[in-house]
């Protein structure tokens, strides 16, 4: 005699749960019967605008706590930076990753905001150290090597 075959109870759940209709579709009137498979219930729609919201809400209690800026105060130095990383110039800090708060570790003043890696790989690495970068520059303008061996072109880099 064999046992009957036993439905997990998540699945009668997500079952039953697809038939429920949005609450958030529900409050604005949109009549479409969209799935509601995400808590709440909610559609993919719904549930997706309130995580970004939740996610910003928490991001801006960090700043507030850990830097002790407000989320408006953030934005300002944003726009003063021209709306991207100060030192590499490339990252916008738009998109799911916002640019770091950069600060000294030694007064605690915040910096400006920096991309994850000019903040770590860059300024972590040098250990804030002013001489590090002078050396950066005289490296990239005068190679030690053009002076040893003289100007080598890299194969793959000739026409």
């Amino acid at each position: 005699m064999s046992s009957p075959r036993r439905i997990p109870y998540n699945k009668n759940q997500d079952r039953a749960h697809k038939r429920k209709r949005c609450i958030d579709c529900v409050d604005e009137g949109i009549s479409t019967a969209r799935k509601a498979p995400h808590p709440g219930p909610r559609c993919a729609t719904h549930h997706r605008a309130k995580r970004v919201k939740r996610n910003s809400a928490t991001r801006e209690q960090r700043w507030q706590q850990v830097y002790s800026i407000s989320a408006k105060e953030y934005w300002s130095i944003w726009d003063y930076q021209g709306g991207c990383c100060y030192i590499c110039r490339r990252a916008k800090g738009t998109g799911k990753r916002r640019l770091s708060v950069d600060h000294c570790h030694e007064t605690g003043i915040v910096r400006g905001l920096l991309c994850q890696p000019c903040n770590r790989n860059v300024l972590g690495h040098a250990r804030d150290d002013t001489e590090f970068f002078e050396r950066c520059i005289d490296y990239l303008t005068n190679p030690p090597a053009v002076d040893i061996i003289g100007e080598r072109i890299v194969p793959d880099m000739k026409g």
